[in-house]
Parts: structure tokens; sequence; C-alpha cells
């Protein structure tokens, strides 16, 4: 014990990183609990003042410091505003997950397993809300149930939601559904907003156990129903940065129009090759252009040229903040939110037809069988010769006697390009990349923005040849800064986990299938097992659930491979437009090029980020084509569709209707009258009496009952269930 004791910073383990960070270090947050811990009982802040000897021009910081231990869950006051260590009187640091039937969960900061939190204990929260609590025992599906013992921190203060109103009484409900409790309106602010219409509150008042939650309207969005409403929703509800600052705003206004004199100094010139771009039909900035050719002593050349944006955006300048910001572009249907604004997305650094742009170049040298021999980077200064897309530029290759005069003279080139692709392909397919099957949509819409048809993308070989370009690029870039041990983020795929190989393996055993490789597969032997389902009227189904034991793709500093592109080290060096971990890899090419050695320290909190945004945007995105396709599909309740079951959940069946390329659910009390038993491992729902199956993959007819505007919800009943696994027989 060290009760009657001054204890010496010195002792303080963290003294040095302390004193790194800060002028005046205090100790640190590890000291503190380590002291705590040997005190073994809670003691007061005046206590471990003296015993820290925090001196009076310290107090105040390191009140600070303590506010910020107690919500980020470290530590805890008593009722005698004693500090506690919060596991001794067992309590838990857990972040709130809503759901929108009104329970929620606690999400365990030490990864534990999560906590059932009911609606009762949920009334004193929102979404998102840190709090502390302790489990009391375990609900009736044998989870454990936890009470919200103390909130640590509030996090949402402006939400987007929906104006109603019930006998006299305003009140919100927010967009987000994750949110089920309803915010009061204060009397009087209500900014002018009427019933129905979506506005953005801020909360005046978080919820209670004895009241709810109190906020005012700060801005009218719109009316539900207007054109272009959904996106405005999204953009909000994510949280997505939409407005440039007024620095960005001057930043940009003070960039030329076109290139001067000084911009190409120190580039190698290649404005005499015939470099194109080729991107889809309504694609506005351009990244990336190439070239090849076959050279004479066998092999090709391929030439990959990036825009360089790290010429016009520097390090710590107002474009930079804005585009770390935002971290990507995000590309809603008939409208995007740029990472850049649009003078340098559009214009500077966009690789139009028929002008001079700045480039960051790879240029490989490639042998007779496609594998890159060497290779090399340098900024440089092109003219691109035709802005080509996807379609013609197939078509050109399918039919050479037919192309038009625009083509005709790229048309070699365009065929090494080709060459060059069938040599990748045939190097991927001995790698082993694991090459899904999928399907990619496009909605088109009227003249009152809302989807007239959904009309399915072919990828044709002009997708794959440019894929396989970039691919190439990409690959060199993160071998290049390796070998220079540079840093850089680098886009990673971690191999899946235990848990789910064995979940896999037990769902193909069923089957008669096997995954080789046992605890450490490759990407190739994915591939290989992908080849032997090909054909199989269970194809579907085999391949989702391969799919789904992957692990999602991230940015990380440390290089840990790309498990699904079978790739030892692979970076994303190619978009720099609508990319911001491709700026950061430019960025360290550059240094490598100057023959710097720069090191960032907090790329681990920027590959974060960066990974975090990607999920935003697609988040979003989702959103918006789910209320899209409400829209579409509101006018044909009533109607029959065959479909596909895409999705098992432990509620019902999610359905992707064929031809019309809408998904909706299919509730469990639509399929009859039995316990259905949730087999996540096998996909299923099985009927405890019946024996009745329902599975991934299975060929189902239903009927559009209802479409739920104000949730994104379409619901089906099953009229008709074809499946050779649907009923399973009965054993005494």
């Amino acid at each position: 014990m060290s009760n009657n004791k001054s204890i010496l910073r010195s002792q303080d383990p963290f003294l040095d990183r302390e004193k790194n960070q800060y002028d005046s270090p205090l100790p640190s947050r590890e000291f503190i609990l380590q002291i705590l811990e040997k005190e073994g009982v809670p003691i007061t802040v005046e206590k471990i003042e003296r015993m820290l000897s925090i001196k009076s021009h310290e107090r105040d910081l390191f009140a600070k410091r303590l506010r910020a231990m107690e919500r980020d869950g470290q530590l805890m006051r008593n009722r005698k505003n004693a500090l506690c260590l919060p596991e001794k009187i067992d309590l838990i640091p857990a972040r709130i997950e809503g759901h929108p039937e009104g329970y929620g969960f606690a999400i365990r900061d030490d990864g534990g397993g999560d906590i059932f939190i009911g609606a009762r204990e949920m009334h004193k929260v929102l979404h998102g809300d840190r709090v502390m609590v302790r489990t009391i025992g375990l609900d009736n599906r044998g989870r454990p149930e936890g009470a919200v013992v103390e909130v640590l921190q509030h996090v949402n203060s402006r939400l987007v939601a929906r104006l109603h109103e019930n006998q006299g009484v305003l009140f919100a409900v927010a967009e987000n559904r994750r949110i089920n409790q309803d915010l009061l309106v204060a009397p009087g602010q209500t900014n002018g907003a009427r019933p129905g219409q979506v506005v953005m509150i801020e909360i005046m008042s978080q919820p209670s156990r004895n009241s709810e939650p109190i906020a005012k309207v700060v801005e009218i969005i719109g009316n539900y129903l207007d054109p272009g409403m959904e996106i405005e929703i999204a953009l909000r509800k994510h949280e997505l940065p939409y407005v440039f600052s007024k620095e960005v705003e001057e930043q940009t206004h003070a960039l030329p129009d076109s290139l001067r004199n000084t911009d190409y100094h120190d580039r190698e010139d290649i404005r005499h090759l015939p470099l194109v771009t080729i991107d889809g039909e309504t694609a506005k900035d351009f990244d990336d252009a190439v070239y090849a050719e076959k050279l004479t002593h066998g092999g090709y050349r391929l030439i990959v040229a990036i825009a360089d944006v790290s010429h016009y955006v520097r390090e710590g300048d107002a474009l930079d903040k804005e585009a770390f910001e935002r971290g990507n572009s995000v590309y809603f249907p008939r409208r995007v939110i740029p990472m850049l604004p649009e003078k340098l997305s559009n214009g500077l650094c966009s690789l139009n037809p028929e002008v001079d742009r700045l480039c960051m170049v790879c240029d490989m040298t490639l042998s007779h069988e496609g594998t890159i021999k060497d290779y090399r980077f340098y900024p440089g200064v092109m003219h691109s010769k035709a802005r080509l897309t996807y379609t013609e530029v197939a078509q050109a290759l399918l039919a050479p006697q037919r192309v038009d005069n625009k083509l005709r003279s790229l048309l070699p080139h365009l065929q090494d390009l080709e060459s060059v692709y069938r040599l990748f392909l045939s190097l991927r397919e001995n790698r082993g990349a694991i090459d899904f099957s999928s399907s990619e949509t496009r909605m088109i819409f009227d003249d009152r923005g809302k989807i007239e048809t959904i009309q399915p993308v072919e990828r044709n070989e002009a997708h794959r040849i440019i894929e396989e370009c970039m691919l190439a690029a990409n690959v060199c870039a993160a071998n290049y800064l390796l070998n220079h041990q540079q840093s850089t983020l680098f886009r990673i795929h971690p191999p899946p986990t235990v848990e789910r190989l064995k979940a896999l393996r037990d769902f193909l055993g069923e089957f008669g299938l096997h995954l080789a490789g046992g605890d450490k597969p490759k990407a190739k032997d994915y591939a290989e097992l992908l080849k032997k389902i090909q054909q199989r009227p269970d194809q579907h189904l085999l391949e989702t659930v391969l799919l789904r034991s992957l692990q999602q793709a991230m940015y990380s500093p440390d290089n840990e491979g790309h498990f699904g592109l079978a790739y030892e080290a692979y970076t994303h060096f190619t978009s720099p437009i609508r990319r911001y971990p491709d700026l950061l890899v430019h960025r360290a090419i550059r240094a490598v090029l100057k023959g710097d050695k720069s090191k960032s320290d907090n790329l681990t909190a920027i590959g974060e980020h960066c990974s975090l945004t990607e999920r935003r945007a697609d988040e979003a995105t989702r959103d918006v084509e789910s209320w899209l396709k409400c829209f579409y599909m509101k006018d044909r309740v009533g109607e029959e569709f065959n479909g596909t079951v895409s999705s098992v959940t432990s509620f019902g069946l999610f359905v992707a209707l064929d031809d019309v390329f809408v998904e909706g659910l299919v509730h469990i009390s639509e399929l009859g009258a039995d316990y259905y038993r949730y087999d996540a491992n096998r996909h299923q729902l099985l009927g405890e009496r019946t024996g009745m199956r329902y599975r991934l993959g299975d060929r189902v007819l239903v009927q559009l009952v209802r479409v739920d505007m104000e949730n994104n919800k379409i619901d089906f009943v099953l009229k008709t269930h074809r499946s050779k696994n649907a009923r399973k027989k009965k054993t005494s």
C-alpha cells in the first residue's frame, strides 16, 4: 500500500512516451491504472493528486485526463465521487448497438461476447452511445443480458428525422432505424417545419430512464418524396461531408485552368505515345490511361499512367485535409459526392482527351509469358489520344474490320492490350486468384428521377483488360515501396478465420465437397473448388457460402498480402482522384524518387479511417438504392415474381427477384404453422414439426404484399417453394 507516500513520476513506465507527446508530461493512463490496482480500494481525486504530486497548475489538465479515462471506460466514480476500476465492480465498458425492434446489444470494448440489452434498458440510451453495463443474467434465448449502469458518452447530437404529430404533440422519428425512440420536439422549436417533412434535429436533452429525448429542428431538408431527397437523407444520416469548406474553395480557385510551363519540369514527356482512357459511358473523371506495344525482342511494354493528384494536393493543405475527411468519392445513382472539387476531379487531374495532363507512370516490361520482368515509376506528362468506352473497345476487338475512323489508328495498340490481358489472365489462373461470378445492375431513371427499369450490366473484354492492367500497376507499386522500405498503406485481405473455415467445411461436407489446404488454405484452393462446382444446380448456393467465408479487405500499413487476389503485396495506386489511400501511395512513390525516407507515425489510424469511410460510402449508397427500389415496386403490390433465396436469417428469407433485380423479405411467420429452427452454418430454416427446409439458393415464387417506404422494406409471401432439399424426412 502507498496510502501516505508520494509516488515518483520517474517510476511511470510510459514516461518517455508522455515526454515525446507533451511539453509538461502528466502521469500516463497506464500508470494511473497501475496505482489504482495496487491500492485495491476506490480513492478520491484529491488523494491520487497527492500521491502523484500533481501541482496546482497541472490540476486542470490532470482532471481532463481523468475525465477522458472515464469516457473511455477505464475509470469510474462511485457515489462518493471516488475513482474505481470498472472490473472491480463488475462493470463492462461497451458501445450500444440498437435494433429497429427496440432492443439492442452492448458491444464490449474487450472484444468479448455481445450482451443483450432489453427494450426497457434501451430507453436510457441511443444507438452508438458509450456505456457501462453490468450483466444481470441470461435472456430467454440463453444470451447474456445486461443493464445500463452509466452512460459514458452520448454520441448523437444531430440526427436526420421525419417530423410527426400525434394529438398536438410533435415528435421526430430518426431515419436511422437503430434509434428506436421517438424524439419529442420542444414547443416553438420547429423552425417552421411541418409534420411529414424531413428535417435535421439537434438533441437538447438526452434520454434517461424516466424521460424521452427532447430535440429542436435546426434544418428543413424537404418533403419526403421530393426528387433526390433519398440522397439528401443519406448524406446527413451517414455524416458524409458534401460541402467543400471556404478554405478548399479558395485554394481550388487559385489553381490554374491548364498546365503552366513550370509544371513540365523534371518530367518525362510521353505525349507522343497513343495513351487512351477506357471507362464507362457515364464516367466524368478519368484516373487512368493505358498503352501497350509488342517489343521486337519478344514480350510487351505496358504503360499505366495515373493522374498526378499529388502535384496539386500537398500534405497538410486544405485540399488534403478535406480529401482525408471524405476518404473517397461516393457514387450515388445520378449524383457523385467527389473527394476533390470538380475543377480537379473533372478538370486538371482528369486525363481528358486531347489535352496535356500530369501523370505518375508505371512503365512495365513484360516477358512473352506475361511476367513483369522490370518496371519503373516516374512523373510524366501525357496527352490522351481518345476517351474510349468499354462498349466501343469490346466491339472493336470483336469486329476489327468494322472500326470507325476514331479507332482505326488506335486498333493495333488496343489489340496489344488484349494480348497483354490474355497473358495476365493465364498468370492469374496459375496464381490461383479467386474469381467469383458476379452480376452488376444499372438503374435507368425517368424524368422525375425515379427508376424506370433496372438492367444487368455485362462485363465485357474491355472491362477485364483495364482491370488486369490496374492490378499489375498496383502490385508494382506495392513491391516498389517495399523494396525501398518506404512506409505506405497496403490494401490487405486477410485469410479466412479458423471459425469461418470450420463452418465452411462442415457445410461443404454435406455436399460431398472438400476445401483443400488444411487450416491455412490458399486462394488457389478456393479457385479449384469454384471450378469443380461450375454447372452444378446448386452452384449459386455454394459460391455464396464460399464468398461469405472470406474476410473484408481493408487498408493497413502492415503488408499482410491479399488473399483473394493471391498477391504477396498489393496496394491501391490507380485512383487518386477518388481514393485517399491512392494519393498517399503516390506521395510515397514521389518520396522514393526524390531519395526521401519519410515515415508516417499515424498510418494505422489513417488506414482505419479510410476503411471506415469506404464502408460508410457503401452503406449510404445501399440506403439510397433501397429507397429507390421501394419506390419502384410500390405500384406493383399483388404481382407475383420468380426469385432465389439470397439470404437466410432467424426472422425469415430474403429473396432476390429474377429480371427485376430487387430483394425483399419473406417473414418467418409466412412460412406456415410450424416452429422454424435457424441454422446459421447450414444457411437454412428447418421446421420442427413438418421438416420443411428453406435454404440459401432455393428457387421460389413470391407475391409482393407490402412496400414500406418509411423503413425501406419490401415484404413478400411465399407462393411456391422449389427445392430438391425442401422437405427433410422426420425420424422417429
